[in-house]
């Protein structure tokens, strides 16, 4: 397989791996709105083990690395499809969203409503 087809692959399974993290943190406030805790309690720590994984890797993706494999290319989204704004803030959004809906869904959990 091209090199050209193996980054493909990799751009492919990075993106979805970010589109199931980046939606399990969207949904964090949303299940807590609706009085699902115990769900939300389930995505926050869906996401924390990617955290861990994250900060145990340098604050990388491990994805990055094998991608870093199949390019010489290093812009932010060389190894998976987002904009390249959107790879450039991705941990700082991610994080403010992760970090407030945990913080609201305490808030929500420790008033009992």
């Amino acid at each position: 397989m091209r090199a050209e087809t193996k980054l493909g692959w990799v751009k492919a399974v990075h993106t979805l791996v970010w589109a199931v993290f980046a939606g399990c943190i969207v949904a964090i406030p949303v299940t807590t709105m609706l009085g699902h805790l115990q769900a939300s309690a389930w995505l926050i720590a869906v996401v924390f083990v990617e955290v861990v994984v994250l900060a145990l890797n340098g604050m990388r993706c491990p994805l990055t690395d094998v991608a870093a494999r199949y390019t010489s290319d290093r812009r932010a989204n060389f190894d998976i499809h987002l904009p390249l704004w959107l790879a450039l803030h991705n941990k700082t959004i991610f994080g403010a969203l992760y970090a407030i809906g945990i913080i609201y869904t305490v808030i929500v959990w420790i008033n009992g409503d």
